[in-house]
């Protein structure tokens, strides 16, 4: 006796034999367009991480638009006679500590830069190559942790990140093998993963950090250079998906966004939930258990980790 395909009807609440064919091929939304967005940047880049309140909101609320490549630029291979950066005025390493604090003071994401004087960064390829490792050895949300974390040591906590011994801590933080990865990001794996960056960097025509170029599938792009608003950057997602009507999603509580980020600075939480500056105190005594949290002071701008 051949089996019968049987159902129970969601409207009669009878059970019996299915009509119509055994399987039937619907659609139920139409199929959203891939974007690929190229972000370039560089671990010592300061205007990277002026722009980190900025990414991190379009990130939360607009990522599931695209798939996002975190590409490093080679900002500093290493430092010579020649300037590195003329139009700033940054022939050697000193130069860059009143530049930085400048950018720092502008964002109100704290920069102290002292070490530049003295216990400089030798070179961004180090990090650099670390990231690429972790990103191919292990997944993009560590590498986009290490990145995060080696630029809150640099600029906030003015710590070396192109010294050995401080990436490792990093790494190590990550729960991650921090010697191992080290060596590996200096061995041919780490320089052929850089590299690669570059040539795309180059293909893409990319000459400043940080740079953001958004593509569809239909090739057509958009390339915005330097630190932008908010509203940029949607507007460029917009302009490579013209028929979509953007719908951003809706940003984590400050509790959970804390718990899974550890420490978030008071730009960062102003950018977020669109809290004025004077309001931030009062919004996250709010949001946050007194319990869980505490407020740092750095620079004159607040922060907040969790309570270990």
């Amino acid at each position: 006796m051949s089996q019968k395909n049987r159902l129970c009807d969601i409207e009669t609440g009878l059970c019996g034999e299915a009509d119509g064919e055994e399987m039937e091929a619907v659609q139920f939304n139409q199929p959203k367009k891939e974007i690929d967005i190229y972000y370039v940047t560089d671990p010592i880049c300061s205007h990277c991480w002026a722009l980190e309140p900025v990414l991190r909101r379009f990130l939360i609320q607009f990522g599931h638009y695209f798939k996002l490549h975190t590409m490093m630029g080679g900002l500093l291979e290493k430092w010579s006679d020649t300037p590195v950066d003329p139009a700033n005025g940054i022939s050697g390493p000193a130069d860059v500590v009143e530049h930085w604090k400048e950018v720092g003071q502008h964002s109100r994401m704290p920069i102290d830069g002292s070490l530049m004087a003295d216990d400089y960064v030798t070179s961004s390829y180090p990090p650099s190559r670390v990231f690429k490792v972790i990103q191919k050895e292990y997944n993009e949300n560590l590498a986009s942790t290490f990145l995060r974390q080696a630029r809150e040591e640099l600029f906030a906590f003015n710590r070396n990140i192109s010294d050995p011994k401080v990436m490792i801590d990093i790494i190590g933080q990550l729960g991650l093998d921090g010697e191992k990865i080290v060596q590996q990001a200096d061995s041919a794996l780490g320089h052929q993963l850089l590299e690669e960056d570059f040539n795309l960097k180059d293909s893409l025509g990319v000459r400043g950090f940080p740079s953001i170029i958004m593509v569809n599938q239909e090739g057509q792009g958009v390339r915005i250079v330097g630190a932008r608003t908010f509203e940029d950057y949607v507007r460029g997602l917009q302009q490579v998906l013209p028929e979509e009507k953007l719908q951003p999603k809706q940003t984590p509580a400050l509790a959970d966004l804390l718990k899974q980020e550890n420490l978030l600075f008071s730009k960062e939480v102003e950018a977020l939930y669109d809290v004025e500056p004077v309001q931030v105190r009062d919004f996250a005594e709010k949001e946050l258990a007194a319990e869980d949290y505490q407020v740092h002071e750095l620079l004159g701008e607040n922060y907040y980790t969790l309570k270990k």
